[in-house]
């Protein structure tokens, strides 16, 4: 009976309230909703839509996919994580890194990339209900800095064909970087100049949002007025220059001149609501089936729901402890991975929290997730009627906000702080840079193996500081586990047991938090070499929790006191008796 009434409770507490609200963050910041966000609201959808959309255009390229993809990826995230994000500032959608892994995966096909983000968000609120998003702890930052760096150089050099007009280059980074000076000849003086152009307009903008604050600017109302004005051309500069461009292209095409390498046909309208495809068909008409597309996929099934998951969370705590609130992580990670799967039925690639237009979600004054309904809103209102000026957009344009996108990625005092502070983090760091230039999953996966490497070292050689008072006295730095159960047999053996004579030792375990069944078993073999020798090995400063370990494992001969030098003082009173 009683069994039965727990269950009832739990029952009841699954259905409660307060378990929905957790589930959809909506409930609790929606009754509490002020008609004064809704202006601020308004204001940083309206901004971040402006944003969105010539960014969305441009990482499809990036994916390899047609732009109208970037477009579908852009607009399900706004109204998913308005019912289950829990930061007023993530905006969700296709990002740099997120479309460069993509097109790894694969290759610039379409159908394949809208699998991949349905089963990116099935592995992504599959974690989420399992509560591993502990998983993305094992990810080291100096990782993190390596795969950033190179994604950054890999996408901008990706970007630097289309920002001549050089056709034929190939996707394979080494490949890439010799066709695209070989072809320099080739390249198409409007694109270049255009491209150019658009390069200086956008980091002229970029440096006069960065120093609005300095000097240049008093507090009169003329210098606020300007400084408000500075901010918003230089916060919807993406969009200007890309609008500048292709109205400049339009004008050119107009009187008959084709100087430009533009976008060209689009597919115009909303796409089509369905289930993602579980086949594709090659060229020469070859069926390949759902298990074949997946053995494809490879290691990027593995890799891209991972950086999804560390991008976006990674984003979320930067502005949560900006802005003095708290997320929680693993509905973070149901938001995204709801986002992948719905967002597979509208024809989507994988997305994942973008950090420059959250950052400028923030800037604008967002006050609640609502923001990101207004920004879906424009998305589609551009898929609905806008598809065909897209046409004149030139991939001049679009590549130089790409460049400027990624290049403040490329940030060298991270590489100068780790090798100032622990140089051998810069392995890592060194080995997912350069991999990522092969295969950026390999570049990722090379960079945890390394780091899991280093750790594991450390735990299997702890520091053994060796001090001799009259008997030798070994500090323990770290916990013990069995990685290190024969390093530290080994020390005790040559220090203390192979010598002549032998020694007493008294093994200071203050820092000794942890310990295994392989270490006391090894150190009931050693209580027992020592016994043999006629020598002592003491533990002091045992915590209570190692000490209640080694009490129940009955270790003969096993004794302990509370500080090293209390073995020493009683040691020394022996010897003067």
């Amino acid at each position: 009976m009683d069994w039965l009434l727990e269950r009832r409770e739990a029952a009841r507490g699954c259905c409660s309230y307060s378990t929905l609200k957790a589930w959809l963050p909506i409930l609790s910041w929606l009754p509490n909703y002020q008609l004064k966000w809704l202006q601020m609201d308004l204001l940083a959808g309206l901004t971040v839509g402006l944003t969105t959309v010539p960014q969305a255009l441009a990482y499809a390229e990036v994916a390899g996919l047609p732009v109208q993809y970037g477009l579908y990826s852009a607009f399900m995230g706004g109204f998913i994580y308005t019912l289950l994000g829990t930061s007023k500032d993530v905006t969700l959608g296709p990002t740099a890194i997120m479309s460069l892994l993509c097109f790894s995966v694969v290759g610039g096909q379409p159908q394949r990339a809208v699998l991949l983000s349905f089963l990116c968000g099935l592995i992504q609120a599959g974690m989420a209900l399992l509560r591993l998003g502990f998983l993305l702890d094992f990810i080291s930052y100096p990782v993190i800095k390596g795969f950033t760096c190179a994604a950054a150089v890999t996408i901008g050099f990706g970007q630097v064909k289309n920002l001549l007009g050089i056709q034929g280059v190939p996707h394979e980074f080494v490949l890439e970087v010799y066709y695209t000076f070989y072809k320099i000849p080739e390249a198409r003086v409007g694109d270049v100049v255009l491209g150019l152009l658009c390069l200086a307009v956008l980091i002229m903008l970029m440096f006069m949002k960065t120093n609005l604050d300095s000097e240049y600017y008093d507090n009169s109302t003329c210098s606020r007025v300007a400084r408000k004005l500075v901010w918003t051309v230089a916060t919807m500069r993406n969009v200007l220059v890309v609008v500048a461009a292709a109205l400049i292209a339009f004008s050119w095409d107009a009187y008959g001149h084709h100087v430009f390498t533009i976008t060209g046909e689009t597919s115009q309208g909303l796409p089509p609501f369905g289930p993602p495809p579980t086949s594709d068909t090659t060229a020469n008409g070859t069926v390949v089936s759902f298990g074949e597309i997946v053995k494809d996929f490879g290691g990027g099934i593995a890799v891209i729901p991972l950086m999804g998951l560390l991008e976006s969370i990674a984003i979320a705590k930067a502005f949560a402890s900006q802005n003095n609130y708290r997320i929680d992580a693993n509905q973070e990670l149901l938001a995204i991975g709801v986002t992948n799967i719905m967002g597979s039925f509208v024809s989507a690639y994988p997305v994942t929290g973008s950090f420059g237009r959250t950052a400028v979600n923030s800037q604008t004054g967002v006050c609640s997730p609502a923001g990101g309904i207004i920004t879906s809103v424009i998305v589609l209102l551009s898929l609905a009627f806008l598809m065909p000026a897209f046409y004149y957009i030139p991939k001049a344009s679009l590549a130089a906000v790409i460049i400027c996108a990624v290049a403040p990625m490329v940030d060298y005092r991270d590489v100068c702080k780790i090798w100032r502070i622990h140089k051998l983090d810069l392995v890592p760091f060194v080995v997912t840079f350069l991999m990522s230039f092969w295969q950026v999953q390999y570049g990722i996966l090379a960079g945890v193996a390394v780091s899991g490497a280093m750790l594991l070292y450390s735990m299997a050689r702890p520091k053994i500081k060796v001090s001799d008072h009259g008997m030798l006295v070994m500090k323990l730095s770290s916990g013990l586990s069995f990685p290190a159960t024969e390093y530290l047999s080994h020390v005790i053996h040559t220090q203390a047991l192979q010598v002549s004579p032998p020694r007493s030792v008294v093994l200071d375990c203050h820092h000794v938090s942890i310990i295994d069944y392989t270490v006391v078993s090894e150190l009931r073999d050693l209580l027992k070499q020592f016994t043999l020798r006629e020598v002592q090995l003491i533990f002091s400063g045992l915590q209570p929790s190692v000490l209640m370990v080694l009490l129940a494992a009955d270790l003969q001969g096993f004794r302990h006191a509370d500080s090293v030098e209390a073995v020493l003082h009683k040691t020394a009173n022996l010897l003067d008796d």
